[in-house]
């Protein structure tokens, strides 16, 4: 049985940095051992429909879903966001990328979710949570209400790689872009991760086709909307529709001025689609 460690109540102000969105409301956090690891969880809500949310790389709960954890319909759902084994504040232990880490998460994210006492549940990953939740839904149908996904891919091609090895130093990155994630890390850990982070995923093209989950889309059955920002740097737009095209009975949904962190850019925009589709 999964030893339930921490728990506590905040009635909080927070100023998310990484989305400049500032929320306030009632929130439960804790940790609970998963798979040998003290996951950091949020909660907030009470809706019977629990939908979990999956940050991005390196990212955590109150970097990457300040507007999610503060708008979303607390009626209607309980939200939960999750820091993955490694990052945020699931340290220790250090994060470290074997060619099966998008595997391992989506096996600690439904663990965390059963372990909390959610016997099915929705999910919205972005980014790298994104890879993570469509592995989740094809592993695990019976678990899986809905899924949204966006900022995401199934496999790794060449200019992918070329995408990642242009943003591997972060001393070249803008400062605004790296305060969040030094904020969580420091500066030299953050480095040294997102260092690791880059080698980790481009072992991936090395692979058949350079796949990360191809083989398990066909597995998905959830009702699935894709969503994404026709300006995105980092997700090429033959993405989108890969993924679109293999994932039966999937909706695509694009926004013609959003980039990568549309969810914060365009929060409104993103939680109204978002609860509709979740909604109905």
């Amino acid at each position: 049985m999964a030893l339930f460690l921490v728990r506590t109540r905040l009635f909080a102000c927070r100023t998310m940095t990484a989305s400049t969105q500032t929320y306030c409301s009632s929130v439960t956090s804790g940790r609970q051992h998963v798979n040998g690891v003290d996951m950091y969880y949020e909660q907030t809500g009470r809706g019977k429909h629990a939908v979990l949310l999956l940050p991005g790389a390196l990212g955590s709960t109150r970097t990457d879903f300040g507007p999610q954890l503060k708008s979303l319909n607390k009626e209607c759902f309980t939200v939960i966001g999750w820091d993955p084994r490694g990052y945020g504040q699931s340290r220790p232990p250090e994060r470290d990328f074997p060619l099966d880490f998008f595997e391992r998460d989506a096996k600690d994210a439904v663990d965390l979710m059963t372990a909390l006492g959610f016997s099915k549940f929705s999910m919205l990953g972005w980014s790298d949570g994104g890879i993570t939740a469509l592995i989740a839904a094809a592993r695990n149908p019976s678990l899986i209400n809905k899924m949204v996904v966006w900022g995401s891919n199934a496999f790794v091609s060449q200019q992918d790689l070329d995408i990642c090895n242009a943003v591997r130093d972060v001393t070249k990155w803008s400062a605004r872009m790296r305060q969040p994630m030094e904020e969580v890390y420091g500066a030299e850990l953050f480095a040294k991760t997102w260092e690791a982070w880059v080698d980790g995923y481009a072992q991936l093209a090395k692979k058949p086709e350079g796949s990360i989950c191809i083989e398990l889309l066909p597995l998905i059955n959830c009702p699935t909307l894709i969503i994404h920002g026709e300006k995105d740097p980092m997700v090429a737009n033959f993405h989108p529709h890969f993924l679109h095209k293999h994932v039966k009975g999937s909706r695509l949904h694009l926004m013609p001025e959003g980039k990568h962190n549309l969810h914060l850019r365009f929060a409104a925009e993103f939680n109204k689609l978002v609860e509709e589709f979740l909604e109905n």
